[in-house]
């Protein structure tokens, strides 16, 4: 069931690229956003990403946390996190529980051969751990501005 604006972001605890653990619910009393992505290096989420991170003085003003999430690896977050300069962490739920638990691991359809994998979208967190907003099926250019006007 997808999860909708006012209720409860299901809690979780998951690897961060430096191979710590981060759990959702030690945030609480700031605003998260928590972005889900389909995977490390490649073009669209490159954008995004970057788009996150030339955006975050403004969301550590907001006392935001940005925590992105996809599929990959410790090892493969850890290189993308380089590579890009990425100031925030990046979750790694290779068992796709969180992703199942927030309804972004979908079928999807590429060039007529269907496919499991995340479905872009953003999940803004308030910060009692209630979902204020979510952006489902994100487009990456702008999106990082999108999800700061939510924030206010």
């Amino acid at each position: 069931m997808p999860l909708v604006q006012g209720t409860t972001a299901p809690d979780f605890t998951l690897p961060t690229d430096t191979g710590d653990v981060l759990t959702l619910s030690s945030l609480r009393g700031q605003w998260v956003v928590l972005f889900a992505y389909p995977k490390d290096d490649t073009s669209g989420c490159t954008v995004e990403a970057c788009e996150f991170k030339d955006a975050l003085p403004r969301f550590d003003a907001a006392k935001a946390v940005i925590l992105g999430i996809s599929p990959d690896s410790v090892k493969s977050h850890a290189k993308f996190k380089a590579k890009y300069e990425l100031p925030y962490t990046l979750l790694a739920d290779e068992e796709k529980v969180v992703l199942q638990a927030y309804d972004v691991w979908k079928e999807k359809s590429m060039y007529g051969k269907k496919y499991m994998g995340v479905e872009r979208t953003t999940f803004v967190i308030d910060p009692a751990g209630q979902i204020a907003t979510v952006f489902a099926k994100v487009k990456p250019a702008g999106h990082a501005a999108d999800v700061m006007a939510a924030i206010g």
